[in-house]
């Protein structure tokens, strides 16, 4: 399969998943954080992020994972193997929504690029604030503006 075919399963596994553990999530005062469905090595793994208010435990992922195997195996619509993993997002979540940037605002944050700028293809630095297009951080007193479209990663950094 191309690239682009690959692209497409995978958009297409995710927002079905996705629209599968929602209603999971919602009823049990979870917060989704992301799906993603990728290939490591030989094998294909569909990870759920969840968390809530206190942290989500062992027993909440469980739970989360057993309720949406029920529904994937009832529907069949995933033709690989994979590997379900439910999980928190850990601490170092990378920020994907607007509320993970709105609660990151004055917090550490480790950005890779995809190109290197002036430079850097890597940096740290105080998320100051964000738009539909752009972050700016505090980088020991420089203030870097960046598109968000040359950001491969952007999370909470491990201090």
């Amino acid at each position: 399969m191309s690239e682009r075919g690959e692209n497409v399963k995978k958009a297409e596994i995710e927002a079905y998943c996705t629209e599968l553990v929602t209603p999971i999530i919602e009823e049990n005062n979870f917060e989704l954080v992301d799906v993603e469905y990728v290939k490591e090595g030989a094998d294909y793994y569909l990870r759920v992020y969840a968390d809530k208010d206190g942290g989500i435990n062992i027993d909440d992922c469980v739970f989360i994972s057993r309720a949406l195997e029920a529904k994937l195996d009832e529907s069949d619509r995933i033709k690989d193997a994979y590997i379900l993993e439910v999980s928190s997002p850990g601490l170092t979540r990378p920020l994907k929504k607007e509320k993970d940037f709105k609660r990151s605002i004055g917090k550490l944050v480790d950005i890779k690029l995809y190109k290197a700028q002036q430079g850097r293809k890597e940096l740290s630095g105080i998320l100051k604030e964000y738009t539909e297009t752009t972050i700016t951080i505090d980088d020991e007193g420089t203030e870097i503006t960046l598109n968000r479209n040359d950001i491969s990663m952007i999370r909470l950094a491990f201090v």
